[in-house]
């Protein structure tokens, strides 16, 4: 029951920061949003007592890769006349029908699942440094590496983006 009450506010804060990124016009408070929503995960982890995730979350994700993000927009430099009025196009409204039934299909497949609670004791080792870089580099070597790569050829389109008003 505990972990209910401490659970769904820590989630409500993870939903709402993701749900102020999208809605948000300014890619700052985007971004801050998007802080916001990684700390709510954080917390979930701690729940989950997987402390050290919910570290490396804050470390990386709100630190360093938030970082690239604003560098990324301030490199941009976009002003108002650059973010005009959204429009509703087919690919908007295919967007968002494809998101509504991505969720309705998610909803319909987890709530079939038989209830599940927290094992009363842990594995030896979850949760620690050791068990931790021996997965990430064994056998989810090639996701850890690529998404370096996907984020060095983000940044790269951003400055090629960027160059002409630099």
């Amino acid at each position: 029951m505990t972990e209910a009450m401490l659970f769904y506010p820590m989630a409500l804060v993870a939903i709402g920061g993701a749900l102020g990124m999208i809605a948000s016009r300014n890619p700052v408070h985007g971004a801050m949003y998007l802080v916001l929503s990684f700390f709510g995960i954080a917390s979930v982890y701690v729940l989950l007592a997987a402390e050290l995730i919910a570290a490396l979350q804050i470390i990386v994700y709100a630190g360093a890769i938030m970082v690239l993000f604003v560098f990324v927009i301030m490199l941009l430099n976009l002003n108002e006349d650059d973010l005009e009025r959204p429009r509703l196009t087919p690919g908007t409204i295919f967007g968002g029908a494809a998101a509504l039934a991505f969720w309705m299909i998610s909803f319909m497949v987890f709530s079939d699942l038989p209830d599940q609670t927290m094992p009363t004791e842990l594995p030896e080792g979850f949760g620690q440094v050791a068990s931790v870089g021996r997965l990430i580099f064994g056998p989810f070597i090639v996701p850890f590496e690529s998404t370096s790569i996907l984020l060095l050829v983000a940044m790269v389109g951003a400055i090629v983006v960027a160059k002409p008003r630099i």
